[in-house]
């Protein structure tokens, strides 16, 4: 196994993988999966979230997941104009991020 990354290395490399789109959790699965850090917290006293927080990159994964789901929707509509389930559907999933946004999160 290659040598243990330093707390630098470890947060650019943390800022490059949010920069090509990942989400928190999918960079501590990269983590740990490429570079053998099973825990970030624990090794370099630090969350994942609070460095993309401190870049400027993290999206709460609710916010996100939330997002992708209504875009999804949206998408379906447009081929089913009548589908009345998937509008209503789509109206509480909107509800909810509003409510996320207004929140904070």
């Amino acid at each position: 196994m290659a040598d243990k990354l330093t707390e630098k290395e470890a947060e650019k490399l943390i800022v490059d993988m949010a920069k090509q789109g990942a989400t928190a959790e999918k960079i501590g699965l990269a983590l740990k999966k490429n570079h053998g850090i099973k825990d970030f917290s624990k090794e370099y006293g630090k969350k994942i979230s609070h460095v993309l927080k401190k870049n400027n990159l993290y999206i709460s994964p609710d916010k996100k997941n939330l997002g992708d789901q209504t875009e999804k929707l949206k998408k379906h509509l447009i081929k089913h104009r009548l589908d009345r389930p998937t509008r209503r559907i789509l109206l509480i999933q909107e509800a909810k991020l509003r409510k996320l946004v207004k929140l904070g999160f």
